[in-house]
């Protein structure tokens, strides 16, 4: 008989802690890149894009990395992407020391452009931790377990964004990326030692046949079972018209998330002229706090439904967002943006309980389709953003709100539609 090694709880810290260190690249990156525009000869185009790479790779790559979880579960491609974004900041540790001020000419910029796409493998590890924690967790609990996960996880970017300025003046920019290198690799060695696949994928890995294997994970615990290969994992996701649902109403929540974090500085700075300082910490506020609601919010959809949570944060999102359309004061822009952080935080949590929930035979592919596709949302909204600062001038900053009503309250009309159109598992054929 197969010996299977840890337990939910161990499988659940291992995810974390590997999700949690796998943003240390793209924190420093993106920040910092604009570094190099004052000694390379970069159009605002290539600063652009050098700065969107990571995000862009971290994006693609959830989809196919998500349903590999599926066919040997999260170990190895958690292990893979880790790996990769070690050796982007290697990389770009090496070039710092080596080029940095004098030497970088126009000829290294496909070189920093490839190793930021490295350093977005680690965003990418999101969705594969979700479908390891899915296979880990009973229906019952996953929504705790994966709001723990993601809202913890997601508190790096908070927490880098106090570090980072810290770390520029007293390490500079070379001592920065070695000390965040070293954070890096750290965090690769410590979810080598604990991270852990599901029962099933140990049991197969253990020479175990299918239904053997699934008898034994049934006896740990473990309820869900995946469809068979990458592809039948993605193409049987994708033909479940609830999984574009999802994506549609992560792109609301996940994906504003993103842009709102990008979009609060411009906002505190140029509508409400606050210090940059203030505006850092506004914007920090509105980031931790949407993550640390992320743990309440699945612990919510647990006992609510994943639809009626989804439903209810949505009215919250799209009461902040009218809010901050039409504030032209602080204190109420403030209020705003804390209904914004708890309706976007708690619909993050919910969706995650739903994609087990909906496509319970292919969690990795749905979860890869669901996180990958719905970040886009940090890409497509700040656009749409600046289009309107710019046409309606200072109030513009604020009138552009109103994209992010709309979304919650399209996104409220998909959560209703899950609803009426739910089906019990025991139902289910």
């Amino acid at each position: 008989m197969s010996q299977i090694k840890g337990t939910s709880s161990s499988g659940l810290f291992g995810a974390t802690l590997g999700f949690f260190f796998g943003f240390a690249a793209v924190a420093l990156f993106g920040p910092t890149a604009g570094k190099f525009k004052a000694v390379m000869p970069l159009s605002p185009a290539q600063i652009g894009l050098l700065v969107a790479a990571p995000a862009l790779s971290g994006s693609l790559l959830r989809i196919p990395f998500a349903a590999w979880v599926d066919t040997t579960g999260g170990r190895k491609p958690f292990l893979v992407l880790m790996v990769l974004s070690l050796l982007g900041m290697l990389g770009l540790t090496l070039v710092i020391f080596t080029r940095y001020p004098d030497g970088m000419t126009a000829g290294l910029y496909p070189l920093l452009l490839l190793l930021g796409v490295l350093c977005g493998c680690g965003i990418a590890t999101f969705s594969v931790g979700i479908g390891q924690v899915s296979y880990w967790f009973p229906m019952s609990r996953q929504g705790q377990a994966l709001g723990i996960y993601a809202g913890v996880g997601n508190l790096a970017p908070g927490i880098f964004s106090f570090l980072l300025p810290l770390a520029l003046s007293s390490l500079k920019l070379g001592g920065s990326y070695l000390a965040w290198l070293l954070f890096l690799g750290l965090g690769t060695v410590l979810y080598f030692l604990t991270g852990r696949n599901a029962p099933y994928f140990q049991a197969v890995a253990g020479g175990e046949g299918d239904e053997k294997a699934q008898e034994i994970a049934r006896r740990e615990g473990q309820e869900l079972f995946p469809a068979g290969s990458l592809k039948a994992s993605l193409g049987h996701s994708a033909r479940t018209w609830k999984t574009w649902v999802l994506v549609a109403i992560y792109f609301t929540t996940f994906g504003g998330f993103i842009a709102m974090t990008a979009w609060l500085p411009v906002y505190w700075t140029s509508y409400l002229k606050v210090s940059a300082v203030a505006a850092g910490f506004l914007t920090a506020l509105y980031s931790i706090l949407a993550s640390l609601i992320r743990v309440y919010g699945g612990k919510v959809s647990d006992r609510l439904g994943g639809e009626n949570t989804a439903i209810g944060s949505m009215a919250v999102m799209l009461a902040g967002a009218l809010l901050m359309s039409f504030s032209a004061a602080l204190p109420l822009s403030v209020v705003g943006e804390i209904l914004m952080a708890v309706g976007m935080g708690v619909g993050n949590a919910a969706v995650f309980k739903l994609v087990p929930q909906e496509v319970p035979d292919a969690v990795g592919g749905a979860a890869g389709w669901v996180g990958g596709l719905g970040a886009f949302g940090g890409f497509a909204i700040p656009p749409l953003l600046g289009a309107m600062a710019k046409g309606l001038g200072s109030v513009g900053y604020a009138r552009g709100f109103i994209i992010f009503a709309v979304l919650a309250l399209a996104s409220l009309l998909l959560s209703w539609l899950l609803k009426k159109t739910h089906t019990p598992r025991a139902q289910r054929a």
